[in-house]
């Protein structure tokens, strides 16, 4: 399974995360807010899901919440992205649920190894 959900409200980090991804043979769908990608998260059971933590309409940490409490989803890998960089952030998010943890601005080569990483267990 190779598919990835990018939930990330600016369209130039999803533009860039889709044309990497893309490149190195995901399929790659994009939702704009938590609701989005709640929805998507339930209908495409992708392998891995990269969220945005500070979007519109339903945040990255409400739209997690709900991914863990439904039997159908809780099993989805999600790694947060997110500008927060401040000491404590990255155990604050993986204490919330999430599996992994990217800051911004996007690094390409993290991406990909994180990307490479997450989905390589699920295929083994």
């Amino acid at each position: 399974m190779r598919k990835i959900l990018v939930v990330e409200d600016n369209e130039k980090n999803r533009i860039l995360i889709r044309d990497l991804l893309t490149s190195e043979g995901y399929e790659v769908t994009e939702a704009v807010n938590g609701v989005e990608g709640l929805k998507a998260a339930k209908e495409l059971n992708p392998a891995l899901i990269l969220m945005d933590i500070q979007m519109p309409v339903m945040d990255g940490l409400a739209c997690l919440k709900f991914i863990r409490e439904d039997a159908d989803t809780r099993h989805q890998k999600v790694i947060a992205l997110t500008s927060f960089a401040m000491k404590g952030d990255r155990e604050k998010f993986i204490e919330a649920g999430f599996d992994g943890y990217m800051t911004k601005p996007i690094n390409i080569d993290q991406l990909t190894e994180a990307v490479k990483g997450f989905v390589g267990q699920m295929e083994e």
